[in-house]
């Protein structure tokens, strides 16, 4: 293969890196500017948005993503490491693939029900949803915290714990307002749903995801241009 022909790829891949941390900073955006123009507001949580006028936004987003993840080799198993950068990716995007595929129970039995719904019934789909959401942040918590750490320089490292770490604690903040919202007491869950408490939780775990790809996507895409740079001159 000509030089310049796998210079191009390598180019190439690092953009799809980038624009995977920008559909994971854009979908919120877009769920919420979408939902005022449409006037529905903003929903209670992320995943209300399959029930909304965005559904075809928010599963079209979620493939994306799983698309990108499972396409992404990464790197190969290193001394040490317990999983490879493949393996990770793979049951993330699978993940994806099932928070949008698999509704929440927020929209109340769909009449037509959904294929999820009419294969494994209402509850377990809603079930399937959680368990992917929970699959899927934690792989993505994992790249931060493990992989992207791992080799980082210290600013950069910093960066990826600290979006980690929001990932962790978002999803641990949710579940509870989520358990408030369905078992707690009255006034406390209405202040929930009010301040739209866990779709802004979620939001910005789903920003911290696509800021830690892009700033990774940003270091490697620096590196190699650099290297590209050198190798001219």
């Amino acid at each position: 293969m000509p030089e310049h022909t796998r210079d191009e790829l390598v180019m190439s891949y690092l953009r799809v890196r980038q624009a995977l941390g920008w559909l994971g900073v854009g979908l919120p955006l877009v769920l919420i500017l979408g939902g005022l123009l449409a006037g529905t507001g903003i929903l209670p949580s992320v995943s209300d948005y399959y029930h909304s006028v965005m559904r075809d936004i928010f599963v079209g987003c979620l493939f994306a993503i799983g698309v990108f993840l499972i396409s992404y080799k990464g790197h190969p198993l290193k001394e040490g490491e317990r999983f490879s950068d493949d393996i990770v990716t793979t049951i993330a995007g699978i993940a994806a693939f099932g928070v949008a595929l698999f509704p929440n129970e927020a929209g109340g039995r769909i009449n037509p029900e959904t294929l999820s719904q009419e294969l494994i019934g209402f509850s377990a789909a809603a079930m399937g949803h959680y368990l992917s959401g929970v699959i899927f942040l934690g792989s993505l918590t994992y790249f931060c915290l493990v992989k992207f750490a791992r080799t980082a320089k210290p600013f950069r490292r910093h960066i990826y714990r600290a979006c980690g770490g929001f990932i962790v604690l978002g999803g641990v903040v949710a579940t509870i307002a989520s358990l408030i919202k369905l078992n707690g007491p009255a006034p406390l869950a209405a202040w929930v749903v009010e301040l739209r408490l866990i779709f802004w939780i979620e939001a910005l775990g789903i920003l911290a995801f696509g800021i830690s790809w892009l700033v990774k996507g940003q270091a490697q895409f620096d590196m190699v241009k650099s290297v590209l740079i050198r190798r001219k001159l």
